[in-house]
């Protein structure tokens, strides 16, 4: 079918709004002769990123013709402020003009209804239509292509380079660390160093790396420590000699071995899957969704599998995964394992009965029955997709904030509530939240647990009285103290 000229105004940006990645505000109408994609975002959806590389490809594809404006539109309150869309920016590689749309009036202005939704504007200013969820590359492509040439033989193409400033990171040790493992067994500390894409391990008692694996390169090699490649690793799970690592954008699980050290793929075939198949299966065959976090409970490897909104299990002996819990359809209900919603489930912790699950986009804390026959999931506290805040209670009155952490200790369950930039603790009998360190405010303050500061903390580890946090946004790693009541920074000393 030809490609038809829109006939509809397409909005402009409004006065007034943060831009990021470019050193001034820009509009529609000095970007006429350009192609224009307008990207519908919010930076705690999974979708959202997920469809980060097919802009990419377009971006470069139609590097002349076609101009990527990212509109931020926040769910969560924390997504309001500019600052914390600039983290967001630097750590998933965002690099087209991003306007902060704060108080959602884009979004209403282009009766937007879901996260994400692109808009296409042509090089008139007229919206030609509007494309909801991921799979974009393949929608887009070929409509991009058609108004190119149809533009192009009207003369009203414009091919000048419009100028972007990327938002720079810091040059620090770690950089967006995602999670940490301490284990006292092997008095090691083990942290996902998540924009760095390598793994680090420290000594317990000192805090000096012992190994560092990986090149530090995006990359899906396996190979020894300094040859092997991640692409943004998150969660690890410990056994026996074996470190396992949920290497996130890679879409795979990958074993770390101490003994050969070496870094080898146990499931996932690098790509992501759009479906919600969970039958059992070859792991090495399979294509996963953005595996998050991991937990070991009785000989199988737990996957919070944040891409599809599921639990899976992975035996390692055998190679075979499967799905556990979750119907695949993001939203909030209790049942029976497979019949129940989740929403991007991002951490996991066990008490060898049942799973723990931080259930980030609900704001909610969830079981799961380890014991697949006629097992249940349900919710500790939290209520649904759009009931979150900061107010500790009791059940379905308690209200987080994006939560992407939880990790059970003498009874207790320690919820890195990320976007409310605090750590909680949960009794899992009761329901009870009460928080345990931050204020709300984001920022980097160590001391007593009230007045400590925490920037969108994401990780949580507990061993000896202490909880280790990984402090993303923060680049570093914090120690509570549960005795003393404290905060600190941990100092990691380089390798000798």
């Amino acid at each position: 079918m030809a490609i038809q000229p829109g006939t509809v105004n397409a909005p402009d940006f409004p006065d007034g709004l943060d831009w990021l990645n470019v050193d001034r505000p820009i509009s529609l109408t000095e970007l006429r002769g350009k192609i224009c994609l307008l990207d519908f975002w919010t930076y705690c959806c999974i979708n959202c990123m997920h469809i980060l590389p097919d802009l990419k490809r377009l971006e470069k594809k139609y590097s002349e013709e076609l101009v990527v404006i990212g509109v931020h539109t926040p769910k969560f309150t924390t997504e309001r402020e500019t600052n914390n869309i600039r983290q967001a920016l630097i750590r998933y590689g965002v690099e087209h003009p991003i306007v902060n749309d704060h108080s959602m009036q884009l979004w209403r202005e282009y009766a937007i209804r879901a996260w994400p939704t692109l808009v296409l504007v042509d090089p008139l200013g007229k919206v030609v239509g509007a494309h909801s969820g991921e799979g974009i590359y393949e929608v887009f492509d070929p409509i991009i292509t058609q108004m190119v040439e149809y533009f192009d033989k009207n003369n009203e193409l414009d091919r000048r380079f419009v100028p972007t400033v990327i938002e720079g990171a810091e040059n620090g040790f770690l950089s967006f660390p995602g999670k940490v493992l301490a284990d006292p067994v092997s008095n090691s500390l083990f942290v996902s160093d998540s924009n760095h894409n390598r793994i680090l391990i420290l000594s317990l008692d000192n805090f000096q790396v012992k190994e560092i694996v990986g090149a530090g390169t995006t990359g899906f090699d396996d190979g020894n420590f300094d040859k092997a490649t991640f692409h943004h690793p998150q969660g690890m799970a410990l056994t026996e000699n074996r470190l396992f690592v949920a290497d996130t954008e890679n879409h795979a699980l990958r074993k770390i071995n101490f003994t050969t050290k070496t870094v080898d793929t146990v499931a996932g075939n690098g790509t992501q899957s759009r479906k919600l198949d969970a039958l059992p299966g070859d792991a090495l065959g399979r294509a996963l969704n953005s595996p998050w976090d991991l937990e070991w409970a009785h000989g199988v490897l737990f996957i919070a599998m944040a891409g599809s909104h599921q639990i899976w299990g992975f035996d390692p002996e055998s190679g075979i995964i499967a799905g556990h819990a979750g119907s695949g359809l993001e939203d909030h209900i209790d049942g029976s394992l497979l019949a129940a919603s989740l929403a991007q489930p991002s951490g996991l912790t066990s008490n060898g009965n049942v799973l723990f699950i931080a259930d980030s986009e609900v704001s909610s804390i969830r079981t799961v029955d380890l014991d697949p026959r006629g097992g249940h999931v349900r919710t500790i506290v939290g209520k649904g997709l759009f009931d979150y805040g900061d107010i500790d209670g009791l059940g379905d009155t308690v209200r987080l904030q994006h939560p992407l952490d939880v990790e059970h200790s003498d009874g207790s369950i320690y919820v890195a509530d990320t976007y409310n930039h605090k750590i909680k603790i949960v009794n899992p009998t009761t329901g009870k939240s009460l928080t345990l360190a931050g204020t709300g405010e984001a920022g980097l303050k160590d001391g007593p647990l009230n007045e400590a500061l925490f920037y969108e903390p994401s990780g949580l580890s507990a061993t000896d009285k202490k909880v280790f946090v990984a402090d993303t946004n923060n680049h570093a790693i914090r120690v509570i103290d549960l005795e003393q009541g404290s905060v600190s920074t941990l100092q990691i000393q380089p390798r000798t």
